[in-house]
Order: structure tokens, then C-alpha cells, then sequence
């Protein structure tokens, strides 16, 4: 599975300033059995955004117009609980290309950058900067530079530095999966195999 090369992004973000949001809440289990990746999105926090007879909560964030944009902002422990990879799935089919939050539990970190879901983790103090930012004025946008590792606060120009697995940002900058990655360095592989 080919990824899309990841450019510098500019968006607005949807803010979501729960702490321990988990797997399960991401993409509920019920939700599990499709046997492809795409359709996730339409169930991302379903049991957050729909009551049981399925309508819209007005008070979900997704479900209000004021916000949109191509990156979400979560509270600390950002994808904690199962290890299951259509959370990756369903926060990328619903459009989102990034994830902000102060803290990523490990095995959903790594599930979003093998799909192609850059995970940004800032300090506390910058996350509460980007709440304050969002809720003093919704059209706030973010800045992600992936080459440069900076995510920045356009209206202020604020703007923290973050960590990615050099080998992650190489294929997320060339738009490689794991196999694509390998697929290129193939004669370097049948090389090594002579020696």
C-alpha cells in the first residue's frame, strides 16, 4: 500500500481536549469487519458523535461546523487501549493527515505512521497554546513542516519542534510504505546478497 507523499501542511484543526482517548473510542469494535480500509471515517468516535437512534450530537466537535481541517488536536494519551489498526484507518479516511497531542501511546504511533498519519508530539504547555489559540479564534491554522520537524501557530507564530523516526520521515516525505521503501533500495539488497 502506497502512501501519499506528506508536504508541508497548513490547515485549520478540529480540537478535541480529552485526555485517554482510546482505541476503542477512536473506532469502536463493532465497527471491525470490513475487509478493506476505506469506510472507517464515517464511524470515527461514532459513539461520540451519534446518539443510539444514530443522529448527530450537537455538541460533538465533529459534528460542528465552526471547526474543520486536515489536523486533530487531542488531549495527553492519545490512542491508548487495543492495539488495532483501523484507528489509524478511520482518522485518515475521515481526512485528517495529522494528529497533534502531548503524548501517543506506542503501538498507535506506530500504526499511523506505517498509514501514512503523521503523529505530532508537543510539550503540555504547547498543546494548551494550541487549544487556547483554536478556542479564541476556530479559524486558527497550523502550520506542520515535516522536513523542518516544526509545527507552528500561524496567528501567533509560535511554534515548537517535534520527534519523528528518521526512517518514518524518509518514507513519509517520499510517500513510501515499508515495501515501497525496500522496492527502491532493491539493487543495493541483490549487492549485498553477492557479497
Amino acid at each position: 500500500m502506497s502512501i501519499d507523499k506528506f508536504t508541508t501542511i497548513v490547515s485549520k484543526a478540529v480540537p478535541l481536549p480529552i485526555e485517554n482517548i482510546d482505541t476503542d473510542q477512536i473506532i469502536p469494535a463493532r465497527f471491525l469487519k470490513a475487509t478493506t480500509r476505506d469506510g472507517f471515517g464515517e464511524n470515527l468516535f461514532r459513539d461520540w458523535r451519534y446518539d443510539k437512534a444514530g443522529q448527530p450530537k450537537a455538541d460533538f466537535v465533529l459534528n460542528n461546523p465552526i471547526y474543520s481541517g486536515s489536523i486533530l488536536v487531542g488531549g495527553m494519551n492519545f490512542g491508548s487501549g487495543s492495539s488495532r489498526e483501523h484507528a489509524a484507518w478511520a482518522i485518515l479516511d475521515y481526512g485528517f493527515k495529522v494528529v497533534v497531542s502531548s503524548f501517543f501511546a506506542d503501538i498507535f504511533k506506530a500504526n499511523t505512521l506505517n498509514n501514512g498519519l503523521l503523529p505530532v508530539q508537543v510539550s503540555a504547555a504547547f498543546l494548551s497554546k494550541i487549544f487556547t489559540a483554536i478556542e479564541n479564534d476556530p479559524a486558527t491554522s497550523l502550520k506542520v513542516d515535516l522536513a523542518e520537524q516544526l509545527i507552528s501557530i500561524e496567528a501567533t507564530g509560535e511554534s515548537e519542534s517535534f520527534d519523528i523516526n528518521p526512517y518514518k520521515k524518509k518514507c513519509l516525505l517520499n510517500g513510501y510504505d515499508d515495501i515501497d521503501y525496500l522496492l527502491k533500495i532493491k539493487d543495493k539488497i541483490a549487492e549485498f546478497e553477492l557479497l
